[in-house]
């Protein structure tokens, strides 16, 4: 089945791109931006018992004359994969004669690492077929964590935030991205919702998306758009629903942990104890810069 991280890791390439080359840059590779793109069809199907699609396929024009750019999503190893990478590559190239370039995005460093190499396709003295992939990883687009830089460029952000979801500076990203997307203009609210919603599918079910949700429901309440006020609404049922209460102790013990900071028994028992949904919303705002449970409880007797 696939999931919503893997469709934020192609989909923000629809949404953007130009990220395509600017992402790039990392690996070594020059591409000039593109002048227009057109989204191609990603049904690669030749016959009616097989049907094979790319993630992603786009078509882009640039100065220096036009290729088709095919995006995958790859969550982890997976030895049938080139294969069908290079018959994506080979059809696409049949079809609309113009030359393709692979780019797989991995959140894993490993899969990233495996899908890095070159592919022979064909007998060891004389392989048929060479696949090399381009590949974005964790290590391959920057941490983006100054929300000018952010505001620089929203869809790297949001790349480099669901590529480093499970690394210590994903706060810092989100933080930096939280702040970029609040200094947009009411003009542009559609844009910030489909970078909202994104975002909240590249994180999948790790940490990181406790801390953006939580991000969405305090940092962007300005937004009026349909999915700024779900978020909210959300947060508000989050907090009439007393069983909920532990999911938010819950959060605020794994945030805190996400960022390395240190929480005795005594602390994590009053945690887990507190039923009041205020209290708990204003630990969870306060673990997202702490440095410690004393600044999680500034302020409060114990």
């Amino acid at each position: 089945m696939v999931s919503s991280s893997h469709e934020a890791l192609h989909r923000i390439f629809q949404e953007d791109p130009g990220l395509f080359a600017r992402a790039v840059r990392n690996l070594g590779a020059t591409f000039p931006p593109p002048l227009s793109t057109v989204e191609l069809s990603t049904d690669l199907t030749e016959t009616r018992p097989l049907e094979r699609r790319v993630d992603t396929l786009l078509r882009m024009d640039t100065e220096d004359g036009s290729f088709l750019l095919a995006v995958e999503s790859q969550g982890e190893p997976d030895p049938r994969k080139p294969a069908s990478w290079a018959y994506y590559l080979s059809y696409a190239y049949a079809k609309y004669r113009i030359p393709p370039v692979l780019l797989v995005v991995c959140a894993d460093r490993g899969t990233a690492a495996w899908a890095a190499r070159q592919f022979d396709i064909g007998p060891r003295p004389w392989p048929s077929l060479i696949l090399r992939p381009l590949v974005l990883g964790p290590d391959d687009v920057p941490v983006v964590a100054s929300p000018d830089e952010a505001a620089r460029d929203i869809p790297l952000t949001v790349l480099s935030a669901a590529l480093h979801r499970r690394d210590p500076d994903a706060d810092a990203i989100l933080n930096a991205l939280a702040k970029a997307l609040k200094g947009l203009s009411a003009d542009d609210e559609s844009t910030a919702a489909t970078y909202i919603e994104l975002m909240e599918q590249g994180l999948g079910k790790t940490p990181a998306a406790d801390i953006w949700r939580h991000l969405m429901a305090v940092d962007l309440s300005f937004f009026q758009s349909q999915t700024a006020q779900q978020l909210r609404a959300e947060g508000e049922a989050k907090g009439e629903a007393k069983g909920q209460a532990k999911g938010q102790a819950k959060a605020v013990l794994v945030l805190l942990g996400h960022r390395g900071v240190e929480v005795g028994e005594e602390d994590r028992e009053r945690i887990i104890g507190c039923g009041d949904p205020d209290v708990l919303d204003l630990w969870l705002t306060r673990a997202i810069t702490a440095t410690s449970t004393a600044e999680v409880f500034d302020g409060e007797a114990d």
